[in-house]
This record gives structure tokens, sequence and C-alpha cells, in this order.
């Protein structure tokens, strides 16, 4: 991509809240393409998400799916996150994918604020999530400590032998400023409206 363009594409960036099948659908099929993970060596586990995690969300409370399109409509980018199973104000925060060809232009950047954005306002107290150690994983660990996550644990071949599962955590402090704003700036916008 040329500067002008990834400089036009910064400008127009939406960050989408994931309402319906269609959608659910679409992120499914982004999960599944040849454009998503560096890493195509899926566990089961993580196909049968791709496959249904999207769709299982629309019936459960604070399971969000937020996305960004290209210019022609297509999904390039998705992140998710979830309540903790105990259902204690703690969120898991689960896939960060952005298309090979869209990379280093924000897109991270923009659907990890909507999502942290999100849990503060339903008043999250913390934000826990996982990678693996794996040389394909390193931005992405890279990103989780620039974010202000520590990393809290490592589970030995977890995902297959010789490949960890490393923890990440940060909590969240809550601000006593009214509301947050759901609009990043004047030339980005996060559609964060009720799915109901």
């Amino acid at each position: 991509m040329s500067a002008e363009l990834q400089a036009e594409s910064r400008s127009e960036i939406r960050v989408h809240l994931m309402k319906s099948v269609e959608e659910a659908g679409r992120i499914s099929a982004f999960f599944l393409s040849e454009w998503s993970f560096d890493d195509q060596r899926h566990t089961p586990g993580e196909l049968e998400h791709f496959r249904n995690g999207p769709f299982q969300s629309l019936e459960q409370k604070h399971h969000m799916y937020w996305y960004v399109e290209n210019e022609d409509g297509e999904i390039i980018a998705v992140t998710s996150c979830k309540e903790n199973e105990h259902r204690t104000e703690g969120y898991l925060w689960d896939y960060l994918v952005v298309h090979r060809q869209y990379r280093r232009l924000g897109l991270a950047k923009y659907l990890y604020d909507a999502l942290e954005n999100y849990i503060r306002t339903i008043g999250g107290r913390y934000i826990l999530t996982y990678t693996c150690d794996l040389p394909e994983y390193i931005p992405i660990q890279r990103m989780f400590r620039d974010r202000g996550f520590e990393l809290i644990g490592r589970y030995p071949h977890y995902y297959y032998d010789g490949e960890d599962r490393l923890a990440f955590y940060k909590k969240l402090e809550q601000e006593t400023k009214p509301g947050l704003a759901l609009v990043q700036d004047a030339s980005s916008a996060i559609d964060q409206t009720d799915r109901t």
C-alpha cells in the first residue's frame, strides 16, 4: 500500500459492533480465511471457536465482536471479548486478527480501544488475554505490553508440543469521568450501539 492510501485508510477507519447473524457469518469466514492468521495450524478448539463463536455470542450477554471493513465492505480486522465464566466483571480478550494486507495501519489499536472502552463502560475490573510463544506472535505480545498488560503466566506445551500459552493481564482502574467517548477522534468513529 502506498503512503497516501495508508493515510486515507486511517482517516476512514470505522469500528463496528457485530449485531447480526449475517455479520457473524462474515467474521467466521474471515477467521477461517488464508488472510487472517500467520500461523494456520489451528487447534481443533480454535476451529470450533472460529466456526461457532461469533454466532453463539449473539445469544450471550457481554460476549462481543468488533470488526473493521475495507472500502469494498470486506472484513479486514476482528477482535472479541467475553466476561469470565464466573461472571465477576473480569473479561477475556479473545482473538485480535488483522488481514495480512492491512497490517501496520493501526487497525489493531482501533479495535483494542473499542474493546477496552466497552469493558470500562460496563464496569469491568480487568482484561485477561492469551497468546502463543511462537515467533509469529511477537507483535501481539509487544502490543499487550504497550497497552499496559503484564505477563502473568506460561502454560508449557499448551497448544501443541513446543507451543506454550502465555497469559497477560491488565487491571482496569475505574475512571471518575462521566461516560467514555465512543468516537475516538473526528476522523474515526466507533459503532457501539446496543445489539438488542
